[in-house]
């Protein structure tokens, strides 16, 4: 089993890194076309993550959390739950197509809303493009859904490998974008001067890149051998467990995502407050907005998605398993060997993050170093939440694992509160300037706080979960993460990275040779002070690779 799960970790782990790295050159290449603290940045921006928010507000936490459980009990039927799935993925097609139909129909009170002190004319854009990238919400629900099939019957790797080619889409899009309409840095793109064809390449393709990331899952699905077809009734299957723990879990998603949505409507309020730069010499500074934000969360994001995501999604199935057994001890080995091993990844990423800050911040900037500063400054505060993301998503899934969702909504909601004070105290205190330096500050203590209160949670719940040995083995990764830290800062320093004028600031080209020179040296010496610093857990993380490699 243990082999298993190595397996399983290294196949979603290097789907996961794929779909990363290519995400990286999709909003590098976004940030090349439309720049980044740019308007249309913004309003694109805004149109193209709203899809993912109100679909994850309105059932997302339902698909992700409640379902695997119940398809792993329908599963042992004679059918291996074929009648089960088909009425399931019936019900949430239906279901979906009723949201996306509605949402469609309020796009333009949803962007006045989320669009606060924008003008009419970015008003006007932002709505357009909604029209466009709002039936994303089907495709994201269907794309879940039938992942979370898949992942319960342990064929993992498609969920996780499906994102490729709606990066592979986005990029080949991008491509065209600028092949025909030119750079920002060089032509810059305004409300002004903006075509339908732009918004072919950029708006369409992006949906278009997201259809084709859920219907790919159907090729896997039909392989398990399911005979998966329409099927409709639901009284009598099943359903109802599914749709108690589902209340917590949509109420979960409902609190979490407001909050957000109403701490994302404060980043966008600089949107409004600036005007179009398309070079930094000589001008005003950029001011930051949804663009830049996202750019930074991106990045932060990155060790959860790539490691954290990977290794907590094999640990759900085994928890659940267990919990489902009465199976205590090993519920809490699963979660301490997880929570440890992610920490090698996740604590080195977030040193590593603030300690090239600028050079990242140039890489996304379009070009621009005076919006790379800019940038850099968000990554700098927003990484420091990196390593609670993924401790934070792991202690959580110990309790739906037990079938518990309410726990999780209490905690969510303890976190809400203080998101939703935080966004209005920033909306009036902070200048357009300072907002979402504000606001990834803000990012980065939710992370913390729903960590704390978590564990209080858990440890009421379970007891002792090995606490002190996690936290020796994170302190030992942290001295070993700040070794490597330090190296990487001389690196930088030799590179010029200090200096306005420095190498890394030459261009986009210059800061990818610095993060690459940085990078390798980081990793070099972090991989002796590991060893130096004993950290077993070093070896924990590079089994799924050693098992990838094997294969």
């Amino acid at each position: 089993m243990q082999k298993s799960g190595a397996r399983s970790s290294a196949i979603m782990a290097s789907g996961t890194l794929v779909s990363r790295i290519l995400g990286f050159v999709k909003t590098f290449l976004i940030t090349v076309a439309i720049g980044s603290a740019a308007t249309m940045a913004d309003v694109f921006q805004l149109a193209n993550t709203l899809p993912n928010l109100i679909y994850v507000l309105i059932a997302g936490g339902v698909f992700n959390a409640v379902l695997v459980p119940q398809i792993i009990k329908a599963s042992k039927a004679q059918d291996e739950g074929a009648d089960y799935i088909s009425r399931l993925i019936t019900l949430a097609v239906i279901a979906l197509l009723v949201i996306t139909a509605a949402v469609v129909l309020l796009v333009r009170p949803i962007m006045n809303l989320m669009g606060p002190g924008w003008s009419d004319a970015q008003l006007a854009m932002g709505t357009t493009f909604a029209l466009i990238t709002f039936p994303q919400i089907f495709f994201y629900g269907l794309y879940t859904v039938v992942g979370q099939v898949l992942n319960a019957k342990g064929a993992f790797g498609a969920y996780m490998w499906a994102p490729v080619l709606n990066n592979v889409i986005a990029i080949a899009a991008l491509l065209v974008f600028i092949q025909q309409f030119g750079p920002f840095r060089t032509n810059p793109h305004t409300l002004e001067n903006w075509t339908s064809a732009q918004t072919f390449w950029l708006v369409v393709m992006a949906t278009v890149g997201v259809a084709a990331q859920a219907f790919i899952l159907f090729w896997p699905l039909a392989r398990l051998g399911l005979r998966i077809r329409p099927r409709f009734g639901w009284r009598g299957i099943g359903l109802s467990t599914a749709a108690r723990l589902g209340g917590w879990t949509l109420a979960t998603g409902v609190i979490a995502n407001l909050a957000f949505m109403a701490l994302y409507r404060t980043a966008a309020i600089p949107t409004g407050a600036r005007a179009d730069i398309a070079s930094g010499p000589g001008g005003a500074p950029p001011i930051a907005g949804t663009a830049v934000l996202d750019q930074a969360t991106m990045l932060y994001a990155l060790p959860h998605g790539v490691i954290g995501l990977s290794i907590a999604t094999v640990l759900f199935n085994r928890m659940a398993a267990a919990a489902s057994e009465k199976d205590r001890d090993s519920l809490v080995s699963s979660l301490s060997s997880s929570l440890r091993v992610t920490g090698v990844a996740t604590v080195f990423c977030m040193v590593a993050l603030i300690m090239y800050a600028g050079p990242l911040g140039m890489l996304f900037s379009g070009g621009v170093p005076a919006a790379g500063a800019v940038i850099g400054q968000v990554i700098t505060v927003i990484a420091i939440g990196a390593p609670f993301m993924s401790t934070a998503f792991m202690l959580g899934r110990a309790f739906y694992a037990q079938e518990d969702a309410r726990t999780p909504f209490l905690v969510q909601l303890g976190v809400s509160v203080f998101t939703v004070i935080a966004a209005v105290l920033i909306a009036r205190v902070f200048p357009p300037e300072h907002m979402v330096f504000a606001v990834a500050a803000c990012y980065a203590i939710q992370n913390v706080l729903a960590t704390v209160i978590y564990h209080y949670a858990l440890t009421r719940r379970i007891g002792d979960y090995g606490l002190s040995r996690i936290v020796s083995s994170h302190v030992r990764i942290l001295a070993a993460s700040l070794v490597a830290g330090v190296a990487g800062v001389v690196t930088l320093w030799l590179l010029g990275g200090y200096r306005t004028d420095g190498f890394p600031w030459g261009n986009q080209a210059a800061a990818l040779i610095s993060l690459a020179v940085g990078g390798l040296v980081m990793a070099a010496v972090y991989a002796v002070a590991l060893k130096l610093f004993r950290v077993q857990e070093f070896t924990g993380l590079l089994a799924p690779l050693r098992a990838k490699i094997g294969r």
